[in-house]
């Protein structure tokens, strides 16, 4: 039988050899979840030139996905649980990859609607089921650290997103096929590739790994199974989720988290089209100048994420990263094509960094017995801006033949958002007995439901 202090080596030996062997592998499933997920916006111009999607009608289908993730995202949690998370994750990625492969063949705005609508459907579930593959293979104490590693990667991946479609564009009447066919066909095939070869490198249990030792595999699968007795001693208690749409905090927070997904996807969809405004641009240099701005958020959420653990109140840091998503836009809107992506670099650092800081104010904010379903409603009603903000862009595009309207209307939600802020409750220290998690687990939870 193991002692205490080698068991408590063996569990963190594992962890190491988690982190080293399968979270490399969920990078590269979320690279190309990514792919998948924005590629139309480097897509758009060629699709309205060769299939007539105008701007409105790419601006709804780029939102449809979102209509679709939300309506299926229960379903596939349910499902998760049934078949486990490394079937669940295969059949995602695999399905994700069909549609978008599909995506080479559109020909029309419904076949386009179709689509989108199926990608966020086939999508849907794929971030709760990494979470819940994290929660069955690292203790309590790793779990935040590998969720905000799996976080930071969204950021990366859209940086690698840009370079990656500009290759591919620029394969143009190669073999006869249109660039943005190569685009759809390349990353649809990429993505069902990966799943597959997901499927024989992830181990459904801790006993099959076969890169463990006897003794972590057996500490490892104890110190998860002890997390869980301990849960599942606490009693809840009914929550109901209607009359906590009532309550003003929690509209407060989704008001503001709103916002922020305005700002993100209306950046994933509709940057490259601005970026093409800049002189002299081709498909190829538009990809790599649109990752300008998302390599400068992966710096801002780091030193964000390092001026957070040493304050005591994060309000005041999720005004000033508003503000700053704020100023960038309303600048971005009135400099020229190529100032605009400065002050758009400027914007991204402010809107991507707000998303981690946000979701520490429930956290402090909220009574624990509501924290959960409350994040359930922040995160399900916030995410909308990821269906208004593109759909938004497009009729504005369509009308007016410019996105600087748009620009205007979001540098007015992330002042206002930061506004909004000052009305929240936030308790700088929360009493130790107050939840029945770690502190670890509550922000590993608050990550999942605040990331995407």
């Amino acid at each position: 039988m193991q002692s205490v202090d080698t068991a408590v080596t063996d569990v963190a030996l594992a962890s190491k050899k988690f982190f080293k062997r399968v979270l490399p592998i969920m990078l590269v499933m979320l690279v190309c979840n990514q792919l998948n997920r924005s590629n139309i916006g480097y897509a758009h111009e060629h699709l309205e030139a060769d299939v007539g999607i105008g701007a409105a009608a790419y601006g709804f289908g780029a939102g449809l996905f979102f209509i679709a993730y939300a309506i299926f995202e229960l379903p596939s949690n349910v499902m998760m649980e049934k078949y486990g998370a490394k079937v669940w994750l295969t059949r995602i990625m695999i399905s994700w990859g069909i549609v978008s492969f599909l995506m080479a063949f559109v020909q029309n705005e419904t076949m386009f609607y179709v689509l989108r609508f199926l990608l966020g459907a086939a999508e849907a579930g794929f971030f709760p089921a990494v979470i819940f593959y994290f929660a069955r293979w690292v203790p309590a104490g790793q779990r935040g650290k590998a969720t905000a590693i799996f976080i930071a990667g969204s950021s990366v991946a859209a940086a690698l997103s840009g370079p990656i479609a500009g290759m591919l564009l620029s394969l143009h009447d190669v073999l006869g096929i249109r660039g943005w066919q190569w685009l759809f066909g390349f990353e649809g095939l990429l993505s069902v590739v990966v799943g597959i070869v997901v499927f024989f490198l992830l181990d459904a249990k801790i006993q099959d790994a076969k890169w463990l030792s006897v003794n972590e595999k057996a500490a490892l699968a104890k110190a998860i199974a002890d997390e869980d007795a301990q849960h599942a001693t606490v009693s809840g208690a009914k929550i109901n989720r209607w009359k906590m749409l009532l309550n003003p905090q929690i509209l407060l927070l989704c008001g503001i988290y709103f916002s922020v997904q305005l700002s993100i996807y209306a950046n994933t969809f509709w940057l490259p089209s601005i970026v093409k405004q800049i002189p002299g641009t081709t498909d190829l240099s538009v990809g790599f100048l649109s990752a300008i701005p998302w390599v400068c958020a992966v710096f801002a959420m780091y030193f964000a994420a390092k001026w957070q653990d040493k304050a005591k109140s994060k309000r005041p840091l999720l005004v000033v990263a508003l503000l700053v998503a704020a100023v960038g836009t309303f600048a971005a809107a009135i400099a020229s094509p190529v100032l605009a992506l400065v002050f758009l670099a400027v914007a991204a650092m402010g809107f991507k960094s707000a998303s981690p800081l946000f979701w520490t104010i429930p956290q402090s904010g909220l009574h624990p017995l509501v924290l959960a379903p409350a994040i359930a409603i922040i995160n399900s009603l916030g995410n909308l801006g990821g269906f208004v903000a593109p759909f938004g862009f497009g009729i504005i595009k369509e009308q007016t033949g410019s996105v600087v309207p748009g620009l205007f209307a979001l540098a007015a939600a992330s002042t206002v958002a930061a506004g909004l802020v000052y009305f929240l409750k936030e308790r700088k220290a929360p009493p130790a007995t107050a939840a029945a998690e770690t502190p670890a687990e509550t922000e590993t939870r608050l990550a999942a439901a605040g990331a995407r």
